[in-house]
């Protein structure tokens, strides 16, 4: 598969309700939020630990940054991991580990530092609307300690409804150092809308990917930039009582026109969107693929 030749800039949306979809451990594990606007939060961090959770466990990739622990159940560390993946060399750590393709690393092999900057980068991702924060309690029917006749309380913070906007680029330049390739890309995207599917724990169940963008640029060192910010989210209820994603509509009509303006430096433009999200140019509801094509871009529906 050949290797990363242009830039691509991605727009992916997810949701979830009545659950945290990144905990701050240094804030009572609540949902990150920026207090002066109420929006929800999600590192980077957490969106990559999804997509190589989903490549390792579902797709049998093998993934070099992975919680793994020994017979002692400590965490293993880099070296543990490079003898674990019978790796000996930069080189091999490029060919074997996906997520070094995409992400990048630093790590020590035979006592010399390796830098890899990943070509996949993301912003903290946000949500589109202001959100509310509940604490919930209740209790287990265990007690904590022998002796005790009755359960421990349980306490924990969620949101009601958050919709999550990442924005990300993939570095064509980087990609030269890494060895990204086209496959990789594919494998990205899959773990980003699958991965996120799949994550189905306490904390994250009923995660669902709504919406995702992929634009291939043709011209050399060039992309837009920040398209993610030219959906905005819209309802007749106040945003921060929105509590599905049928009270939104997602105005696009500021990301068609940018489109529309750079459709000579845009190769194609791939896409997957959830069948309950309104999309809507100027107020008026609109598909997808016609916008795309009415810009005049080549578009491909992913099949994931």
């Amino acid at each position: 598969m050949s290797e990363i030749k242009n830039r691509s800039e991605i727009i992916f949306m997810y949701d979830i309700k009545d659950a945290n979809p990144n905990g701050d451990p240094l804030d009572e594990n609540k949902p990150r939020i920026d207090e002066d606007t109420m929006t929800n939060l999600v590192t980077d961090v957490r969106l990559k630990r999804t997509i190589r959770d989903y490549l390792s466990d579902f797709k049998g990739e093998n993934i070099f940054i992975k919680e793994t622990r020994n017979e002692k159940t400590e965490l293993k560390t880099k070296d543990e991991r490079l003898s674990d993946l019978k790796i000996k060399s930069a080189d091999e750590l490029i060919q074997n580990c996906v997520d070094i393709r995409l992400f990048g690393a630093t790590t020590a092999i035979k006592k010399n530092t390796i830098i890899f900057t990943g070509p996949v980068q993301f912003r903290i991702g946000r949500s589109l609307h202001p959100v509310q924060l509940k604490f919930i309690k209740g209790t287990t029917v265990m007690p904590s300690e022998k002796g005790k006749k009755q359960g421990t309380f349980t306490e924990q913070y969620v949101l009601p409804y958050s919709l999550i906007n990442f924005y990300g680029i993939i570095n064509e330049n980087a990609a030269k150092t890494t060895k990204m390739t086209e496959k990789d890309a594919e494998l990205l995207l899959d773990g980003m809308w699958n991965g996120t599917k799949n994550l189905i724990s306490r904390t994250k169940v009923g995660q669902v990917p709504r919406f995702l963008l992929k634009v291939n640029y043709k011209e050399d060192n060039y992309h837009i930039g920040d398209i993610s910010n030219m959906i905005k989210a819209k309802s007749e209820k106040p945003l921060d009582e929105v509590r599905d994603i049928s009270d939104l509509k997602l105005e696009i009509s500021e990301l068609a026109e940018i489109l529309h303006a750079n459709k000579d430096k845009i190769r194609d433009i791939e896409y997957q969107v959830d069948s309950r999200v309104i999309l809507t140019e100027n107020k008026e509801v609109v598909n997808l693929p016609e916008v795309i094509k009415k810009s005049g871009i080549k578009s491909l529906e992913l099949s994931l």
